[in-house]
């Protein structure tokens, strides 16, 4: 058991410091070519103007960087080489029980995250140039969403032939095998959840929620015995904490695309890793783990929704949720304290439910 928390929390430290060590030349550069929006404002989900954000945060988003997602994959992704490197050329009982890089378990959730990244950043440099396929700059959703989809088929192929995993946990009807329909179950997942990726617009918000997120799924894996997985998600927590630790108000840089669809993407994959792969309920939990993103999500249908059926009439002020609670005068602090808050709540309540079986 001690070994298996040395195995989870020291590399989590390492990410921390390294995202640290990190962040200044990152920062440098990020500022030295400008690379922010060239002017402010952006267009909702069906095309139309968004008056009330663009007046909320036109002194917000020109002058910031994007990009600083880079910091949470970056130090992630050089954590696990660094670790992995040790172990391959100066084995040794530590260096060995340190590395968690392994075909079954972190292959597929480290490709996804830098899979989504890269893509993200992509979007992020179009957008900051002022170039792309909207108004904004950016790639556009359509071509997103069929990148997160070619994301999906890769995962989904990997747990249904190389897992073997074509079962899911059903809520109060314990593990149901649904065969090949896994794979386009799979799909609709990660893209559901790459869709909440619009939670980040907030300085910290964003952070704050995956940051907890990711701890939930890192404890769930833990007491599953998937120290691997656990690992893996408390790595992604210390690379986010450095993140967050410069992206507190006022925000030297934003997560951007870069951060929020590798993150997203990641996420997905490790609800199925910790679902009926292991007689776990990773999946069924999703939901009430990641609430900040659900109601984000179902914010923006709702709005979308209400504006087609009801002839341009709105629910809320403006969508996401978090923007609307902005809008109707809370300050960003606590739009994001609050937040924080109720991420933490459901995170543990997820945890509970999906450790229910395990520690009767």
């Amino acid at each position: 058991m001690i070994l298996d928390v040395v195995k989870v929390f020291v590399p989590t430290a390492i990410a921390f410091f390294v995202g640290i060590v990190m962040t200044p030349f990152l920062t440098h550069y990020l500022y030295k070519y400008k690379m922010w929006k060239k002017r402010s404002g952006k267009v909702a989900m069906d095309g139309s103007a968004t008056p009330i954000f663009n007046a909320l945060h036109k002194d917000k988003e020109v002058g910031t960087p994007k990009m600083g997602g880079i910091i949470i994959w970056g130090s992630v992704l050089l954590t696990i080489l660094i670790i992995w490197f040790f172990s391959e050329f100066f084995p040794n009982s530590v260096t060995g029980k340190l590395n968690f890089l392994h075909r079954n378990t972190t292959w597929l959730p480290l490709f996804t995250l830098i899979a989504g990244s890269l893509i993200g950043l992509i979007d992020d440099f179009y957008e900051v140039m002022g170039t792309g396929d909207h108004i904004a700059g950016g790639l556009s959703l359509k071509k997103r969403l069929l990148v997160v989809f070619l994301i999906s088929l890769v995962g989904a192929w990997w747990f249904y032939t190389k897992l073997e995993v074509s079962s899911i946990s059903i809520p109060f009807d314990g593990i149901v095998n649904i065969g090949l329909w896994f794979v386009p179950l799979f799909s609709l997942v990660m893209l559901a959840v790459y869709s909440s990726g619009v939670i980040d617009g907030i300085d910290g918000l964003a952070g704050g929620v995956f940051a907890t997120i990711f701890s939930a799924y890192g404890i769930i894996a833990f007491y599953q015995q998937q120290i691997d997985i656990s690992a893996f998600c408390f790595v992604l927590v210390g690379g986010i904490l450095a993140f967050l630790w410069f992206n507190i108000p006022p925000a030297r840089f934003y997560m951007a695309e870069t951060g929020t669809m590798g993150l997203t993407v990641t996420l997905a994959v490790i609800a199925f890793l910790t679902d009926a792969h292991v007689d776990g309920k990773g999946l069924s939990v999703l939901p009430i783990v990641a609430f900040p993103l659900v109601i984000t999500v179902l914010s923006d249908v709702i709005q979308v929704t209400s504006k087609k059926l009801r002839h341009g009439k709105k629910v809320f002020l403006i969508a996401p949720l978090h923007h609307h609670f902005e809008a109707i005068g809370w300050p960003a602090y606590k739009v994001t304290m609050r937040y924080w808050v109720i991420s933490i709540i459901f995170s543990l309540l997820g945890v509970i439910i999906a450790l229910s079986g395990h520690l009767v």
